[in-house]
């Protein structure tokens, strides 16, 4: 295959950039926020191009210095669209969603790759969905969305992802999205079974017989709350039922001798705590990358990571797109919100009413109601203009997205700077 150059935004400690590079792809630059994160960039590939900063400051990196490269790629913010968060969406000052995509523009890679939490796959969501959809074929390119089980791919954790490819017509027809790898991924006790051994613990081979099942979602929470755990309520009783004490992030493995800790009630607990090494590898990060920064920061690195071995498989279904190596399929036309595109692009105001008749010669049934309650919810990421008739019945006009894509005015910028130490 030919050489494929990336540029990353959001890089993070280098889940997705170890998975890209794995598929064969080269680093023109990685753009991170974090100082130990870009520390931990620099320690594992020096010969790399990264940069410190906010990705959207015109004075941190020129994207136009970058046009045309092979693949655009980056793991965005996920709180805006998480569902433990208040999914402001385009309303959040750490949305840099449709920044990306609008930064497609300006970059016009070859193809694009952005990946993040469930949640945006959400009904709460369809009209940012179908709105980048949309914008990105306005662009050239034809994009798609796919929920991707990291557990599908080898790594031992339920960990779905959100992942939009967008691709240049000239390269679209041979993107395929990686099938399932044959077999089970392997379980807790089996990965980390030589870690939990290595300082003498006589109980490592019984613990891994009984953590005999694929790890929950590794959190890394943000820098917004306290010290490092492996996540809430549900998340530390999955956990627990695996023989691991979720209540922190233990220094090293177990000693000789070990025995589970007790709660302040009194209870015992599960077993013994991972190591954020023991963590990077239910990621999916090879022993050999070393995290930068204290326990805390190391950690929450690793657990907001894109598990390389997802990022691979991605990657490689991009990489044979570009180089034509793949057979060529018809790309069907998923529709996620009818209503949003339905109004988009319309100057002539609708009412409810209007909008219910119109859908149902597309044959999507939705009565008043649901259209009603639709567009209060659209009016979440987008201004609804309501528009007051002489019987009194509202009709609507779709206006701006409300989201930032680099308007020098936009509230994001001060938002960003009064909340900057506590975005991850």
């Amino acid at each position: 295959m030919s050489a494929l150059k990336v540029v990353e935004i959001c890089a993070g400690a280098g889940g997705q950039a170890v998975g890209l590079e794995r598929a064969g792809f080269e680093h023109a630059l990685a753009v991170e926020l974090d100082p130990n994160a870009c520390e931990t960039l620099r320690k594992n590939r020096p010969e790399w191009k990264v940069v410190q900063g906010d990705v959207a400051d015109e004075e941190v990196w020129r994207p136009e210095d970058y046009k045309g490269v092979s693949l655009l790629a980056g793991g965005v913010p996920c709180p805006p669209f998480t569902i433990a968060g208040k999914q402001l969406g385009a309303t959040d000052e750490r949305d840099l969603f449709a920044w990306a995509v609008k930064l497609a523009e300006r970059v016009q890679p070859k193809a694009l790759l952005l990946e993040n939490v469930r949640g945006l796959s959400a009904n709460r969501f369809s009209a940012y969905r179908q709105h980048v959809l949309d914008t990105l074929r306005d662009f050239g390119y034809v994009a798609e969305w796919r929920l991707l089980q990291a557990s599908d791919f080898g790594v031992p954790q339920l960990r779905p992802r959100f992942v939009l490819v967008a691709l240049q017509d000239e390269y679209a027809e041979y993107f395929h999205w990686p099938e399932p790898l044959p077999g089970l991924a392997p379980t807790v006790g089996e990965t980390l079974k030589d870690l939990m051994a290595a300082n003498g613990w006589e109980g490592a081979e019984e613990w891994a017989a009984k953590a005999d099942g694929i790890a929950p979602t590794i959190v890394g929470g943000s820098k917004k709350h306290g010290g490092a755990d492996l996540g809430p309520s549900r998340a530390k009783a999955a956990w627990e039922a695996l023989g691991v004490d979720a209540w922190g992030i233990a220094n090293d493995a177990p000693a000789p001798g070990f025995e589970p800790a007790t709660s302040k009630k009194g209870e015992r607990r599960g077993g013994p705590k991972l190591t954020s090494r023991m963590a990077a590898r239910i990621q999916g990060f090879s022993d050999d990358w070393e995290f930068e920064g204290g326990k805390t920061t190391g950690y929450r690195q690793i657990g907001n990571a894109f598990p390389p071995p997802v990022a691979k498989e991605v990657g490689l279904s991009i990489a044979r797109a570009l180089n034509k190596k793949a057979s060529r399929r018809e790309r069907a036309e998923i529709t996620h919100d009818p209503v949003y595109r339905l109004l988009r692009g319309r100057t002539q105001a609708l009412t409810a009413e209007q909008i219910t008749a119109l859908l149902q010669k597309e044959d999507v049934v939705m009565g008043v109601p649901d259209v009603e309650r639709h567009l209060s919810h659209l009016g979440r990421d987008f201004n609804i203009e309501t528009v007051e008739r002489k019987q009194g019945v509202p009709s609507y006009l779709l206006r701006d997205f409300k989201a930032f894509i680099g308007q020098e005015g936009h509230e994001r910028h001060e938002l960003f700077k009064a909340n900057k130490a506590k975005i991850s």
